[in-house]
């Protein structure tokens, strides 16, 4: 991540707003969608500079510093924007508080993005000098042309064998669509099919109409023809001890959206809520384990394993005295075995994929997941999340509430 010197930063402001730098007097107005929008905008880096872009928060028009207090709360605002969900796929960019000219000013630094087009609410925005707008036609055929082939993300490898048989594009037309995109922008949309598969990263091209990663997992007809491990293994064990009796089982296959649906019902069946009259005056039913808290370590499971070089699924176990999810692929990026599950550390393997289960609605905020579910566990009287890195993998424990005060 690129740290400019005080130096640099003031030579910016010298030199004013450009297709690189950003002003802002105050987060007040619209300011927030401003800042937005440019941070959209400088992730897409249409010029291709391969520069970072840089959004001042307390700067006048003319480079001069406001005089704004940058606080810890407007530094959150700052950095909520990268995993609010209202930018996907989740940009890189860093939030500082820096002193300028004796004063006090708040440095939202972008990163170009691998993964172009970036989307605000839908809408891919660009910069030419100062000015910021929407991209044309002509410009997302530019922007997915930077995406080159070394360079991409796994999530957007092109899978060569595949084509446009193997997605369902009645399912991408009709539930993908209308979510990604609103009603407006789908009525001025004149594109062809293999365009719009293009521009949601379905497909490598309209010219190369093969199925990505992301499309073969999101829209497949039958995604683990493609790649096995795309699946999830889920085990009830009639002990506390992986090698006693099996009582049910499930491999759970299909898209993204057909194994977290087969997942969802499973573990209802075997989350039925007891009863309780004591101590209340109406019967209370209460689940084993809180059904958000499960919902979120799988997902996130799904949403930040590897599907690179492996066939192992995301492995799900249900013991009497614990809930166990074993996904592939250790910690990424910058979330290590000492952070882990820590608000405010999120890294992405697979950003497309978490941009598809935003769509999808599976994913309502970014990097929330852990915390979401660490607050329903506590609310229903379980103890915190228990994390494991055996190698090349992460292993979550849900423990039941008579763990509570046992060793992870």
């Amino acid at each position: 991540m690129t740290e400019f010197t005080d130096k640099e930063l003031i030579r910016m402001m010298d030199e004013g707003e450009s297709e690189r730098v950003e002003f802002k007097e105050a987060m007040t107005g619209d300011a927030a969608q401003a800042i937005r929008k440019a941070i959209c905008a400088f992730a897409n880096d249409l010029p291709g500079h391969g520069n970072p872009g840089v959004v001042f928060v307390g700067v006048k028009d003319d480079g001069t510093v406001s005089g704004v207090q940058v606080t810890d709360r407007l530094l959150s605002q700052l950095a909520d924007m990268k995993t609010d969900g209202n930018i996907v796929p989740p940009p890189s960019l860093s939030v500082e508080k820096r002193a300028l000219q004796g004063k006090e000013v708040a440095v939202v630094t972008v990163q170009p993005s691998n993964s172009p087009p970036v989307r605000f609410k839908g809408a891919a925005h660009i910069r030419t000098g100062s000015r910021q707008g929407i991209a044309t036609l002509q410009d997302e055929v530019r922007l997915r042309e930077k995406r080159i082939h070394g360079d991409r993300p796994f999530d957007l490898q092109p899978i060569p064998t595949s084509g446009l048989t193997d997605l369902n594009l009645a399912q991408f037309e009709n539930e993908y669509l209308p979510r990604a995109f609103s009603d407006e922008v789908r009525a001025a949309n004149s594109r062809s099919v293999e365009e719009r598969l293009a521009v949601t990263k379905m497909i490598h091209s309209a010219a190369n109409p093969v199925a990505t990663l992301l499309g073969i997992l999101t829209i497949g007809k039958s995604p683990q023809d493609f790649i096995p491990g795309a699946r999830i293994q889920f085990l009830k064990i009639d002990s506390d001890e992986y090698d006693d009796n099996v009582v049910d089982e499930l491999n759970a296959v299909g898209s993204i959206s057909d194994i977290l649906r087969r997942l969802d019902e499973k573990l209802m069946s075997h989350n039925r809520a007891t009863v309780e009259f004591a101590a209340h005056e109406v019967e209370q039913r209460i689940e084993r384990y809180p059904p958000d808290a499960l919902r979120q370590i799988i997902r996130n499971a799904v949403m930040h394993r590897t599907y690179e070089g492996t066939n192992a699924p995301v492995r799900v176990t249900w013991y009497r005295n614990r809930i166990e999810v074993l996904s592939p692929g250790g910690p990424f990026g910058v979330v290590n075995a000492d952070n882990f599950g820590q608000p405010g550390f999120a890294d992405y393997r697979n950003p497309n994929l978490a941009e598809a289960m935003r769509t999808l609605g599976y994913v309502q905020r970014f990097g929330m997941g852990i915390f979401i579910a660490n607050r329903e566990l506590e609310k229903a009287g379980h103890p915190k999340l228990a994390f494991d890195f055996p190698e090349n993998f992460v292993l979550v424990t849900i423990k039941g509430k008579s763990a509570r005060g046992t060793k992870s």
